[in-house]
């Protein structure tokens, strides 16, 4: 049996770990056009903020390879002929495979907006030669631009501003990330981002970036204003990598859509990670993660699948633990609603599931910089940000996941100024006591 997996993330290397634990004589051959291989995507805001130095992104080292005895290719897949079970390798070699996982991942969407396109300093954080470029051109003293919203923007203008340039950070609405934090949420990001030396500019668009020589050296705002600059970095949301999959006939969406096993409209093709599409038997429906956890666990029961061992991926509670302004924050199952107008669909770091807001009561404690804000359902917690302190961040994500009965505290967690904090402590000793037995 020979598995192929096209993508050196996450999600590919946790299907060599699960095919490898079923199948201990099958040929696994990875196929990655990145020179890196595999490293923590999630750990690039911290490299380009100079906390982290680069080995530090690669968790694995050669003798962990080495035990899941599989095959590395630096190559590119340039086309999939199903009806031969075989791949195109840069467009010249052909190579067979008996199961299949398209684990490529998606990329950041272009800026559309006029002189942007080929000058230099105009910049991404996809991977990690984009961390290594704008590390290279962050020049101390100099000025940046920072356009887009959600993680990867912020993750944008805090590296930059550590790395000793003057930011200046464009929001096109009037508050950061308002589809997923509400107007506290955002107040507080953004004073602590102004308290760093940011400067905010909000209802802030831009209408056209201006070059000479070929670099970049300015920015024209559509009010008329301009803003000099020697960088111009931009998030402004990512799309599923699909090129690979558009000559197929594989069924896609945003995504490529897959069943609750990880299999496309092919029995023998699986997908998995960003470029992923998965179905929730739970709810029905078909939606995006970009999110490290979902990602290695969509791989994961791919891999079992694909080796023979038959396992259903179930959606849990989607979340992430990450970093807004200097501030650890989780976020936890579903929170917002709407459109956020400095973005162009999902984001890095993000889950179309947090806006699918049913009917819910909020509540919340906390107004500096240690806050909480539940989503209250009829009988369960449906979801929660957390900023700053920690402590009950692990017990709302099994208690979100679990769909526990918070119906003996409702009441209680509803009234104003209630102890949110010590409400969810004693109430999660008591759940977890019951789940137990």
């Amino acid at each position: 049996m020979r598995y192929v997996i096209i993508g050196a993330g996450v999600a590919g290397l946790s299907a060599v770990e699960s095919i490898r634990s079923v199948d201990k004589v099958g040929e696994i051959l990875m196929i990655s056009d990145d020179p890196h291989g595999f490293y923590s995507r999630p750990g690039l805001a911290y490299y380009l903020t100079g906390e982290l130095h680069d080995k530090a992104l690669f968790p694995r080292t050669k003798e962990d390879y080495k035990k899941l005895n599989f095959n590395f290719l630096n190559a590119r897949v340039t086309r999939i002929l199903r009806s031969d079970h075989a791949l195109l390798i840069d467009g010249k070699s052909r190579l067979v495979y008996d199961k299949l996982l398209i684990a490529v991942g998606a990329r950041a969407l272009p800026l559309e907006v006029p002189g942007a396109a080929g000058l230099h300093g105009v910049m991404k954080l996809d991977h990690l030669t984009d961390a290594k470029n704008l590390i290279k051109l962050a020049k101390r003293g100099k000025t940046a631009v920072v356009v887009g919203g959600g993680i990867t923007a912020l993750e944008l203008t805090e590296g930059l501003h550590a790395r000793g340039m003057h930011v200046h950070y464009l929001l096109r609405g009037d508050r950061y990330w308002s589809n997923v934090l509400d107007k506290h949420e955002s107040q507080v990001v953004e004073g602590l981002l102004r308290a760093e030396g940011v400067t905010l500019h909000y209802k802030a668009e831009l209408q056209e970036v201006i070059g000479k020589k070929g670099s970049v050296t300015a920015v024209m705002l559509k009010d008329g204003s301009k803003l000099q600059c020697d960088l111009l970095a931009y998030a402004v949301g990512i799309s599923p990598c699909l090129e690979l999959v558009n000559e197929t006939n594989l069924a896609k969406d945003r995504g490529l859509l897959v069943n609750e096993h990880l299999q496309t409209t092919d029995p023998d093709i699986y997908a998995a990670g960003d470029v992923a599409q998965v179905f929730d038997p739970l709810t029905g429906k078909s939606a995006l993660d970009s999110l490290w956890n979902p990602a290695r666990e969509q791989g994961r029961v791919a891999g079992w699948n694909m080796a023979g061992r038959k396992s259903a991926y179930l959606k849990s509670a989607p979340f992430n633990v990450t970093r807004l302004a200097g501030l650890t924050t989780t976020i936890i199952g579903v929170v917002g609603r709407g459109k956020d107008e400095d973005m162009i669909g999902i984001a890095r770091g993000d889950s179309e599931t947090w806006r699918e807001l049913p009917e819910a009561i909020v509540a919340q404690s906390g107004f500096e910089i240690n806050h909480m804000r539940l989503m209250v359902g009829e009988k369960t917690l449906v979801g929660a940000i957390v900023m700053g302190d920690q402590t009950l961040s692990w017990p709302l994500q099994k208690m979100i996941a679990g769909k526990a009965d918070i119906s003996s505290i409702r009441d209680q967690l509803m009234k104003p100024e209630a102890p949110l904090a010590d409400l969810l402590a004693q109430f999660w000793m008591s759940w977890r006591t019951q789940e137990a037995l």
